[in-house]
Protein backbone atom coordinates (compact mmCIF):
# COMPACT_ATOMS: atom_id res chain seq x y z
CA UNK A 1 0.00 0.00 0.00
CA UNK A 2 1.49 3.35 -1.05
CA UNK A 3 1.23 6.61 0.87
CA UNK A 4 -1.65 7.95 -1.23
CA UNK A 5 -3.78 4.85 -0.63
CA UNK A 6 -2.96 4.87 3.08
CA UNK A 7 -4.11 8.50 3.46
CA UNK A 8 -7.59 7.46 2.32
CA UNK A 9 -7.94 5.52 5.57
CA UNK A 10 -6.88 8.47 7.75
CA UNK A 11 -10.13 10.39 8.12
CA UNK A 12 -11.47 12.98 10.51
CA UNK A 13 -9.95 16.08 12.07
CA UNK A 14 -6.29 16.43 11.05
CA UNK A 15 -5.35 18.47 14.11
CA UNK A 16 -6.61 15.73 16.45
CA UNK A 17 -4.53 13.26 14.45
CA UNK A 18 -1.51 15.51 14.94
CA UNK A 19 -2.15 15.69 18.71
CA UNK A 20 -2.53 11.92 18.85
CA UNK A 21 0.83 11.39 17.11
CA UNK A 22 2.51 14.06 19.28
CA UNK A 23 1.31 12.30 22.44
CA UNK A 24 2.52 8.97 21.04
CA UNK A 25 6.04 10.35 20.55
CA UNK A 26 6.06 11.89 24.03
CA UNK A 27 4.70 8.67 25.53
CA UNK A 28 7.45 6.50 24.04
CA UNK A 29 10.16 8.90 25.21
CA UNK A 30 8.90 9.32 28.75
CA UNK A 31 7.92 5.66 29.25
CA UNK A 32 11.41 4.57 28.18
CA UNK A 33 13.09 6.90 30.66
CA UNK A 34 10.71 6.28 33.58
CA UNK A 35 10.69 2.47 33.47
CA UNK A 36 14.43 1.94 33.88
CA UNK A 37 14.21 0.86 37.53
CA UNK A 38 11.14 -1.26 36.79
CA UNK A 39 13.03 -3.02 33.99
CA UNK A 40 15.77 -4.09 36.41
CA UNK A 41 13.21 -5.24 38.99
CA UNK A 42 10.87 -7.19 36.72
CA UNK A 43 12.34 -7.55 33.22
CA UNK A 44 15.86 -8.73 33.95
CA UNK A 45 17.38 -5.37 33.04
CA UNK A 46 15.82 -5.27 29.56
CA UNK A 47 15.17 -1.52 29.32
CA UNK A 48 13.51 -1.82 25.90
CA UNK A 49 10.83 -4.26 27.08
CA UNK A 50 8.34 -1.66 28.30
CA UNK A 51 8.77 0.76 25.42
CA UNK A 52 8.21 -2.09 22.96
CA UNK A 53 5.12 -3.12 24.90
CA UNK A 54 3.87 0.46 24.77
CA UNK A 55 4.57 0.61 21.04
CA UNK A 56 2.58 -2.59 20.44
CA UNK A 57 -0.47 -1.33 22.37
CA UNK A 58 -0.36 2.03 20.63
CA UNK A 59 -0.17 0.19 17.31
CA UNK A 60 -3.27 -1.77 18.30
CA UNK A 61 -4.93 1.51 19.25
CA UNK A 62 -4.17 3.10 15.88
CA UNK A 63 -5.44 -0.02 14.11
CA UNK A 64 -8.68 0.15 16.10
CA UNK A 65 -9.15 3.82 15.18
CA UNK A 66 -8.64 3.13 11.47
CA UNK A 67 -11.15 0.26 11.60
CA UNK A 68 -13.67 2.49 13.38
CA UNK A 69 -13.24 5.25 10.81
CA UNK A 70 -13.57 3.07 7.74
CA UNK A 71 -15.85 0.18 8.64
CA UNK A 72 -18.07 1.15 11.59
CA UNK A 73 -20.75 3.85 11.15
CA UNK A 74 -21.52 6.09 14.12
CA UNK A 75 -25.11 4.82 14.30
CA UNK A 76 -23.76 1.34 15.11
CA UNK A 77 -22.72 2.52 18.58
CA UNK A 78 -26.27 3.68 19.22
CA UNK A 79 -27.56 0.19 18.46
CA UNK A 80 -25.13 -1.62 20.81
CA UNK A 81 -25.28 0.93 23.65
CA UNK A 82 -27.56 -1.07 25.97
CA UNK A 83 -25.62 -4.28 25.39
CA UNK A 84 -22.33 -2.48 25.95
CA UNK A 85 -23.44 -1.15 29.32
CA UNK A 86 -24.52 -4.63 30.46
CA UNK A 87 -21.18 -6.07 29.36
CA UNK A 88 -19.31 -3.34 31.24
CA UNK A 89 -21.30 -4.03 34.44
CA UNK A 90 -20.64 -7.76 34.06
CA UNK A 91 -16.88 -7.25 33.66
CA UNK A 92 -16.73 -4.88 36.63
CA UNK A 93 -18.50 -7.49 38.79
CA UNK A 94 -16.14 -10.21 37.55
CA UNK A 95 -13.22 -7.99 38.47
CA UNK A 96 -14.57 -7.53 41.97
CA UNK A 97 -15.02 -11.28 42.44
CA UNK A 98 -12.07 -12.81 40.56
CA UNK A 99 -9.73 -9.84 40.73
CA UNK A 100 -9.86 -9.79 44.52
CA UNK A 101 -8.67 -13.36 44.87
CA UNK A 102 -5.36 -13.48 46.69
CA UNK A 103 -4.05 -9.95 47.25
CA UNK A 104 -5.85 -8.35 44.32
CA UNK A 105 -7.76 -5.08 44.70
CA UNK A 106 -10.48 -5.81 42.15
CA UNK A 107 -9.23 -3.18 39.73
CA UNK A 108 -7.95 -5.75 37.26
CA UNK A 109 -9.38 -8.95 35.87
CA UNK A 110 -6.61 -11.46 35.16
CA UNK A 111 -7.07 -13.04 31.73
CA UNK A 112 -3.79 -14.94 31.59
CA UNK A 113 -1.99 -13.04 28.84
CA UNK A 114 -3.17 -9.61 30.09
CA UNK A 115 -4.55 -7.93 33.19
CA UNK A 116 -7.79 -6.41 31.93
CA UNK A 117 -9.11 -3.28 33.65
CA UNK A 118 -12.94 -3.32 33.56
CA UNK A 119 -13.11 0.38 34.49
CA UNK A 120 -11.52 1.28 31.13
CA UNK A 121 -14.24 -0.63 29.29
CA UNK A 122 -16.84 1.07 31.48
CA UNK A 123 -15.59 4.54 30.45
CA UNK A 124 -16.30 3.92 26.77
CA UNK A 125 -19.50 1.93 27.35
CA UNK A 126 -20.98 4.62 29.60
CA UNK A 127 -20.30 7.41 27.08
CA UNK A 128 -21.99 5.42 24.30
CA UNK A 129 -25.00 4.57 26.49
CA UNK A 130 -25.58 8.04 27.97
CA UNK A 131 -25.35 9.54 24.47
CA UNK A 132 -28.09 7.14 23.34
CA UNK A 133 -30.36 7.95 26.29
CA UNK A 134 -30.00 11.69 25.72
CA UNK A 135 -30.38 11.54 21.92
CA UNK A 136 -33.55 9.43 22.06
CA UNK A 137 -35.35 11.75 24.51
CA UNK A 138 -34.89 15.26 23.16
CA UNK A 139 -38.41 15.71 21.76
CA UNK A 140 -40.04 17.09 24.91
CA UNK A 141 -39.35 17.96 28.55
CA UNK A 142 -41.18 14.93 29.92
CA UNK A 143 -38.92 12.56 28.01
CA UNK A 144 -35.87 14.50 29.18
CA UNK A 145 -36.94 14.07 32.82
CA UNK A 146 -37.49 10.35 32.30
CA UNK A 147 -34.10 10.01 30.61
CA UNK A 148 -32.47 11.72 33.60
CA UNK A 149 -33.78 9.11 36.03
CA UNK A 150 -32.77 6.28 33.71
CA UNK A 151 -29.28 7.73 33.27
CA UNK A 152 -28.79 8.27 37.00
CA UNK A 153 -29.90 4.70 37.67
CA UNK A 154 -27.47 3.23 35.15
CA UNK A 155 -24.62 5.53 36.11
CA UNK A 156 -25.30 4.96 39.81
CA UNK A 157 -25.13 1.17 39.48
CA UNK A 158 -21.93 1.25 37.44
CA UNK A 159 -20.21 3.86 39.60
CA UNK A 160 -21.21 2.10 42.83
CA UNK A 161 -19.61 -1.13 41.62
CA UNK A 162 -16.46 0.57 40.33
CA UNK A 163 -16.04 2.60 43.53
CA UNK A 164 -15.52 -0.60 45.51
CA UNK A 165 -12.15 -0.98 43.81
CA UNK A 166 -11.42 2.36 42.13
CA UNK A 167 -13.11 5.41 43.65
CA UNK A 168 -11.44 7.94 41.34
CA UNK A 169 -12.72 6.17 38.21
CA UNK A 170 -16.24 6.25 39.64
CA UNK A 171 -15.92 10.01 40.20
CA UNK A 172 -14.56 10.43 36.66
CA UNK A 173 -17.50 8.54 35.16
CA UNK A 174 -20.02 10.53 37.18
CA UNK A 175 -18.37 13.81 36.14
CA UNK A 176 -18.47 12.79 32.48
CA UNK A 177 -22.14 11.84 32.71
CA UNK A 178 -22.91 15.18 34.38
CA UNK A 179 -21.25 17.11 31.54
CA UNK A 180 -23.13 15.08 28.95
CA UNK A 181 -26.44 15.68 30.72
CA UNK A 182 -25.71 19.40 30.92
CA UNK A 183 -25.09 19.52 27.16
CA UNK A 184 -28.16 17.30 26.69
CA UNK A 185 -30.47 19.95 28.25
CA UNK A 186 -31.17 18.09 31.49
CA UNK A 187 -32.56 20.74 33.92
CA UNK A 188 -29.92 22.30 36.16
CA UNK A 189 -31.96 21.62 39.30
CA UNK A 190 -31.60 17.87 38.69
CA UNK A 191 -27.87 18.18 38.08
CA UNK A 192 -27.57 20.29 41.22
CA UNK A 193 -29.25 17.57 43.26
CA UNK A 194 -26.83 14.98 41.88
CA UNK A 195 -23.87 17.21 42.75
CA UNK A 196 -25.11 17.71 46.30
CA UNK A 197 -25.75 13.99 46.68
CA UNK A 198 -22.23 13.21 45.47
CA UNK A 199 -20.72 15.76 47.84
CA UNK A 200 -22.77 14.34 50.68
CA UNK A 201 -21.53 10.84 49.88
CA UNK A 202 -17.90 11.96 50.01
CA UNK A 203 -18.48 13.64 53.37
CA UNK A 204 -20.25 10.53 54.67
CA UNK A 205 -17.31 8.36 53.61
CA UNK A 206 -14.84 10.75 55.22
CA UNK A 207 -16.57 10.96 58.61
CA UNK A 208 -17.77 7.33 58.71
CA UNK A 209 -14.38 5.80 57.90
CA UNK A 210 -13.00 5.97 61.49
CA UNK A 211 -16.08 4.12 62.76
CA UNK A 212 -15.55 1.16 60.42
CA UNK A 213 -13.13 -1.75 60.94
CA UNK A 214 -9.87 -1.36 59.04
CA UNK A 215 -9.12 -3.46 55.96
CA UNK A 216 -11.40 -6.06 54.44
CA UNK A 217 -14.43 -4.88 52.54
CA UNK A 218 -14.10 -1.40 54.05
CA UNK A 219 -10.52 -0.98 52.84
CA UNK A 220 -11.35 1.41 50.00
CA UNK A 221 -13.30 3.71 52.34
CA UNK A 222 -10.26 3.93 54.61
CA UNK A 223 -8.06 4.63 51.59
CA UNK A 224 -10.28 7.47 50.37
CA UNK A 225 -10.25 9.14 53.79
CA UNK A 226 -6.49 8.70 54.17
CA UNK A 227 -5.80 10.30 50.80
CA UNK A 228 -8.05 13.26 51.54
CA UNK A 229 -6.34 13.78 54.91
CA UNK A 230 -2.86 13.54 53.41
CA UNK A 231 -3.83 16.09 50.77
CA UNK A 232 -5.22 18.54 53.34
CA UNK A 233 -2.75 18.07 56.20
CA UNK A 234 0.25 16.55 54.46
CA UNK A 235 1.84 13.22 55.35
CA UNK A 236 3.01 13.53 58.95
CA UNK A 237 4.19 9.94 59.21
CA UNK A 238 7.98 9.88 59.51
CA UNK A 239 8.03 6.09 59.43
CA UNK A 240 6.94 5.87 55.78
CA UNK A 241 9.38 8.51 54.57
CA UNK A 242 8.71 10.32 51.31
CA UNK A 243 5.54 9.33 49.46
CA UNK A 244 5.07 9.26 45.68
CA UNK A 245 3.31 12.63 45.90
CA UNK A 246 6.41 14.04 47.61
CA UNK A 247 8.69 12.60 44.95
CA UNK A 248 6.44 14.11 42.26
CA UNK A 249 6.96 17.55 43.77
CA UNK A 250 10.72 16.94 43.88
CA UNK A 251 10.64 15.98 40.19
CA UNK A 252 8.79 19.18 39.28
CA UNK A 253 11.25 21.23 41.36
CA UNK A 254 14.23 19.60 39.63
CA UNK A 255 12.74 20.31 36.21
CA UNK A 256 12.89 24.07 36.58
CA UNK A 257 12.43 25.98 33.34
CA UNK A 258 14.27 23.84 30.81
CA UNK A 259 14.36 20.45 32.55
CA UNK A 260 17.21 18.06 33.19
CA UNK A 261 17.04 16.64 29.69
CA UNK A 262 15.35 13.73 27.91
CA UNK A 263 16.03 10.39 29.58
CA UNK A 264 17.84 11.96 32.55
CA UNK A 265 15.15 11.61 35.21
CA UNK A 266 16.45 10.29 38.53
CA UNK A 267 13.35 10.78 40.67
CA UNK A 268 11.48 8.15 38.65
CA UNK A 269 13.81 5.50 40.08
CA UNK A 270 12.22 6.04 43.50
CA UNK A 271 8.57 6.02 42.36
CA UNK A 272 6.48 2.93 41.73
CA UNK A 273 4.02 4.76 39.44
CA UNK A 274 6.31 7.27 37.73
CA UNK A 275 5.36 5.87 34.32
CA UNK A 276 1.63 5.94 35.03
CA UNK A 277 -0.20 7.97 37.67
CA UNK A 278 2.65 10.50 38.15
CA UNK A 279 4.02 10.61 34.61
CA UNK A 280 3.29 14.33 34.25
CA UNK A 281 5.77 15.14 37.03
CA UNK A 282 8.47 13.17 35.18
CA UNK A 283 7.65 15.10 32.00
CA UNK A 284 8.25 18.35 33.89
CA UNK A 285 11.45 16.97 35.41
CA UNK A 286 12.91 16.12 32.02
CA UNK A 287 11.46 18.92 29.88
CA UNK A 288 10.93 21.65 32.47
CA UNK A 289 8.12 24.14 32.66
CA UNK A 290 8.20 24.29 28.85
CA UNK A 291 7.11 20.66 28.65
CA UNK A 292 4.77 21.21 31.58
CA UNK A 293 2.94 23.92 29.62
CA UNK A 294 3.05 22.16 26.24
CA UNK A 295 1.21 19.04 27.46
CA UNK A 296 -1.89 20.84 28.86
CA UNK A 297 -1.77 23.14 25.82
CA UNK A 298 -2.13 20.13 23.52
CA UNK A 299 -5.09 18.91 25.58
CA UNK A 300 -6.58 22.40 25.38
CA UNK A 301 -6.23 22.39 21.58
CA UNK A 302 -7.85 18.95 21.57
CA UNK A 303 -10.73 20.33 23.65
CA UNK A 304 -11.14 23.23 21.23
CA UNK A 305 -11.17 20.96 18.19
CA UNK A 306 -13.62 18.67 19.95
CA UNK A 307 -15.93 21.63 20.55
CA UNK A 308 -15.77 22.54 16.85
CA UNK A 309 -16.63 18.96 15.88
CA UNK A 310 -19.60 18.95 18.27
CA UNK A 311 -20.93 22.26 16.92
CA UNK A 312 -20.75 20.95 13.37
CA UNK A 313 -22.94 17.95 14.20
CA UNK A 314 -26.38 18.01 12.61
CA UNK A 315 -27.70 15.06 14.62
CA UNK A 316 -28.04 14.63 18.36
CA UNK A 317 -26.44 11.23 18.91
CA UNK A 318 -23.06 12.02 17.27
CA UNK A 319 -22.99 15.34 19.15
CA UNK A 320 -23.54 13.71 22.54
CA UNK A 321 -21.15 10.87 21.69
CA UNK A 322 -18.35 13.31 20.87
CA UNK A 323 -19.17 15.35 23.98
CA UNK A 324 -18.73 12.35 26.24
CA UNK A 325 -15.54 11.14 24.57
CA UNK A 326 -13.94 14.59 24.75
CA UNK A 327 -15.07 15.13 28.34
CA UNK A 328 -13.71 11.87 29.70
CA UNK A 329 -10.29 12.39 28.08
CA UNK A 330 -10.01 15.99 29.31
CA UNK A 331 -11.22 15.20 32.84
CA UNK A 332 -8.82 12.29 33.13
CA UNK A 333 -5.91 14.44 31.93
CA UNK A 334 -6.82 17.16 34.45
CA UNK A 335 -6.92 14.61 37.28
CA UNK A 336 -3.52 13.15 36.37
CA UNK A 337 -1.85 16.57 36.07
CA UNK A 338 -3.59 17.78 39.23
CA UNK A 339 -2.36 14.78 41.22
CA UNK A 340 1.19 15.08 39.89
CA UNK A 341 1.37 18.77 40.79
CA UNK A 342 -0.19 18.31 44.23
CA UNK A 343 -3.39 20.20 43.40
CA UNK A 344 -5.59 17.09 43.90
CA UNK A 345 -5.51 14.13 46.29
CA UNK A 346 -3.61 11.09 45.03
CA UNK A 347 -5.69 8.91 42.69
CA UNK A 348 -4.96 6.26 40.10
CA UNK A 349 -5.74 7.91 36.76
CA UNK A 350 -3.24 7.67 33.87
CA UNK A 351 -2.50 10.55 31.52
CA UNK A 352 -4.55 9.68 28.39
CA UNK A 353 -2.46 8.20 25.56
CA UNK A 354 0.78 9.15 27.36
CA UNK A 355 1.01 6.95 30.46
CA UNK A 356 2.26 3.40 30.19
CA UNK A 357 -0.52 0.83 30.01
CA UNK A 358 -2.28 -1.88 28.08
CA UNK A 359 -6.04 -1.78 28.58
CA UNK A 360 -5.99 1.98 29.15
CA UNK A 361 -4.14 2.58 25.86
CA UNK A 362 -6.60 0.54 23.80
CA UNK A 363 -9.75 2.05 25.32
CA UNK A 364 -8.33 5.57 25.17
CA UNK A 365 -7.79 4.90 21.47
CA UNK A 366 -11.45 3.91 21.19
CA UNK A 367 -12.44 7.26 22.74
CA UNK A 368 -10.30 9.09 20.19
CA UNK A 369 -11.82 6.85 17.52
CA UNK A 370 -15.34 7.92 18.51
CA UNK A 371 -14.41 11.59 18.17
CA UNK A 372 -12.67 11.11 14.83
CA UNK A 373 -15.60 9.02 13.57
CA UNK A 374 -18.01 11.85 14.34
CA UNK A 375 -15.62 14.30 12.65
CA UNK A 376 -15.37 12.08 9.57
CA UNK A 377 -19.15 11.77 9.40
CA UNK A 378 -19.46 15.57 9.59
CA UNK A 379 -17.02 15.90 6.68
CA UNK A 380 -18.98 13.38 4.61
CA UNK A 381 -22.28 15.17 5.27
CA UNK A 382 -20.73 18.53 4.37
CA UNK A 383 -19.34 17.09 1.15
CA UNK A 384 -22.72 15.58 0.30
CA UNK A 385 -24.46 18.92 0.87
CA UNK A 386 -22.01 20.65 -1.44
CA UNK A 387 -22.63 18.04 -4.15
CA UNK A 388 -26.42 18.27 -3.73
CA UNK A 389 -26.36 22.06 -4.01
CA UNK A 390 -23.97 22.12 -6.95
CA UNK A 391 -25.54 23.30 -10.25
CA UNK A 392 -23.32 22.39 -13.21
CA UNK A 393 -25.22 24.57 -15.68
CA UNK A 394 -25.08 27.56 -13.38
CA UNK A 395 -21.38 26.97 -12.82
CA UNK A 396 -20.77 26.93 -16.58
CA UNK A 397 -22.78 30.11 -17.02
CA UNK A 398 -20.75 31.84 -14.32
CA UNK A 399 -17.53 30.64 -15.94
CA UNK A 400 -18.60 31.92 -19.38
CA UNK A 401 -19.56 35.27 -17.88
CA UNK A 402 -16.19 35.51 -16.16
CA UNK A 403 -14.37 34.82 -19.43
CA UNK A 404 -16.45 37.50 -21.22
CA UNK A 405 -15.59 40.04 -18.52
CA UNK A 406 -11.90 39.19 -18.84
CA UNK A 407 -12.05 39.74 -22.64
CA UNK A 408 -13.75 43.09 -22.16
Amino acid sequence: MNTKEFKKYIKGDRIIWFILIAFSCLSLLIVYSSTGALAYRQAGGNTTYYIMRQLIYQGLGYAAIIVMLNYIPVKFYNKIANFGLLVAIAFVMLGLVIGRSGEGTGRTLPLGFISFQPAELAKVALVIWVARMLANNQSDDAKLRNSFFKIITGVGILCALISLANFSSAVLLLGTAMIMMFVGRIPLKYLGLVFLAGLGLVLLIYFAAPLLPEGGKFGRIQTVRARIERHINGDKSSEEGLTQADFAKVAIYRGGITGVGAGKSTVSNFMSAAYNDFIYSIIVEEYGIIGGILVPLLYLIFLTRGGIIIRRCTRTYPAFLATGAVAIIILQAMINMGVSSGALPVTGQPLPWVSWGGTSQVFTALSFGLILSVSSENDQLTKQEVEDNFNPEGALQDEDLLMKNERV
